[in-house]
């Protein structure tokens, strides 16, 4: 049996980039704070606490005084460097430079637009880390969208300023661009007053047309990632699309010697907030359970 990693999956530059610096931090202090999971993968997540990461919650963040707090890439509201400054809290900021210029975009929108009525439109997971820190640029004002059946919110007799998370499907995007052109015809608006930004990470994107070939190379495919990875099943779901036998797991204990029974070739792949390592510990688990040529 052949099984091969996709070379294309693991950390995207964003999460690589936030905890090396987690790592920097951490070899001259004996703890450090993140605010929230750093990464949306547990093993992970556990094998930064045994080096001294310690993850708090906004509430925490709240009570927290004089300590250094890692700001992970899905980047922070306003409201988060408000609170570091009055509680005398040094922030080390990995926010990924792509969800910067992104946050930078939406408050210029919101501030352009709230003259005129406009409307933010955030196409992305209510609750994801991400999607409250672009949130806060427009004083958490943006309409939130998930599906079809969220843009009941959205007055359509008005200016339309949509923009999306930066780890969602491209294909989602599309579709929620043409049901919102959809809905503003239907209620007579005009479509000159609706500004589409698709806002998705290239290097996140590129990675749908990757794996779609990548699954389409082997009999079975096993994904790995965290459970919380909104990414993760974004690029789940295009390898299931691709090859029915495609299986989610987020660690080598989760595999089914099942999966792969008469199998010539299994496929390894993951999110961007997958690490390398994981990936490689399923690889060496399937590797035990079979012989490989």
């Amino acid at each position: 049996m052949n099984i091969a990693i996709d070379k294309n999956s693991g950390y995207c530059f964003g999460v690589e980039f936030a905890i090396q610096m987690a790592e920097d931090e951490m070899e001259n202090s004996a703890e450090l704070y993140c605010l929230g999971d750093i990464v949306h993968n547990s093993m992970e997540v556990k094998r930064l606490y045994e080096k001294g990461l310690r993850i708090i919650d906004r509430d925490q963040l709240k009570e927290l005084r004089d300590s250094k707090v890692l700001i992970r890439a899905h980047g922070e509201p306003p409201e988060t460097y408000k609170i570091a400054m009055q509680n005398n809290l040094e922030l080390i900021d990995a926010s990924c430079p792509v969800v910067l210029k992104l946050q930078n975009r939406v408050k210029h929108a919101f501030d352009s637009s709230k003259a005129m009525g406009g409307q933010i439109v955030i196409y992305g997971q209510q609750g994801h880390a991400e999607v409250i820190g672009i949130a806060g640029q427009t004083q958490n004002e943006a309409i939130i969208v998930t599906s079809e059946a969220d843009l009941a919110k959205i007055d359509f007799t008005k200016p339309v300023t949509l923009f999306s998370q930066t780890t969602k499907s491209t294909k989602g995007f599309y579709h929620i661009k043409a049901a919102i052109e959809q809905q503003i015809a239907q209620a007579g608006g005009s479509l000159a007053n609706f500004d589409p930004n698709d806002s998705i990470c290239r290097q996140v994107s590129n990675r749908e047309p990757q794996l779609t070939k990548f699954s389409a190379e082997h009999d079975v495919i096993v994904f790995v990632s965290g459970k919380k990875s909104s990414n993760g099943k974004a690029l789940f779901a295009v390898c299931q699309a691709t090859n029915p036998k495609s299986y989610f797991v987020e660690n080598a204990d989760e595999l089914d010697p099942a999966w792969i029974d008469g199998a010539n070739s299994v496929g390894i792949c993951g999110a961007t907030s997958t690490p390398m390592w994981l990936m490689q510990q399923v690889a060496d688990k399937i590797q035990s359970l079979v012989p490989v040529i």
